[in-house]
């Protein structure tokens, strides 16, 4: 796959009507697992569709993660589906992927950090990174519950239950913007 990378621009992938997919850059046909594959060694690609030429990346992303998840993968909890399906038609769906783009570099970027900080303290230490793991993606679920429409009562909870841990400053002041968007929004959406 590193002639993959070494290419300008995304690999063209075509997606026919029988669901077969073609790799134009390799001139072979490709499955999920593949593609999959691909977007873990950071391989940039776009599915079209053969006969229309439309861009069906965000499909063919979404029905690997699909896979993924009927294969026993379960990365995506179950809360947190559900408060993503909650944003669809809701007033801050515009915002909901931008947060989402930045909330993943984010976490990218510290999933790193703390798998080379375990790596050279303790020569690996899996248990550590997956706890690690639990505790980032408590982070991240925490996160999105500041666009849950039922923010309030998310709030009063939490305020009833001790603290495991304590947010960043950053985070604070992330969630004190975020909380006067949602209110601003909802002012403008009751004015109309």
């Amino acid at each position: 796959m590193s002639e993959e990378k070494a290419k300008d621009g995304p690999v063209v992938i075509k997606k026919y009507a029988n669901r077969r997919l073609y790799n134009t850059q390799t001139s072979s046909y490709v499955t999920l697992d593949h593609l999959a594959g691909m977007v873990k060694d950071g391989v940039e690609f776009e599915v079209q569709d053969a006969r229309t030429g439309e861009d069906i990346t965000r499909s063919v992303l979404t029905q690997i993660i699909f896979e993924e998840e009927a294969k026993g993968q379960n990365l995506l909890p179950i809360k947190f589906l559900r408060q993503l399906i909650r944003f669809y038609g809701d007033s801050l769906q515009a915002f909901v992927p931008g947060y989402l783009d930045m909330s993943m570099d984010s976490f990218t970027k510290n999933q790193g950090a703390m798998r080379d900080r375990i790596a050279e303290a303790m020569g690996g230490g899996n248990q550590m990174i997956e706890n690690l793991t639990r505790q980032n993606l408590a982070i991240f679920e925490h996160a999105m519950q500041m666009f849950s429409p039922f923010t309030a009562a998310a709030g009063r909870r939490t305020e009833e239950q001790p603290e495991e841990k304590s947010p960043s400053s950053d985070v604070d002041a992330l969630k004190r913007e975020m909380e006067a968007m949602r209110r601003q929004l909802a002012e403008l959406s009751q004015r109309k």
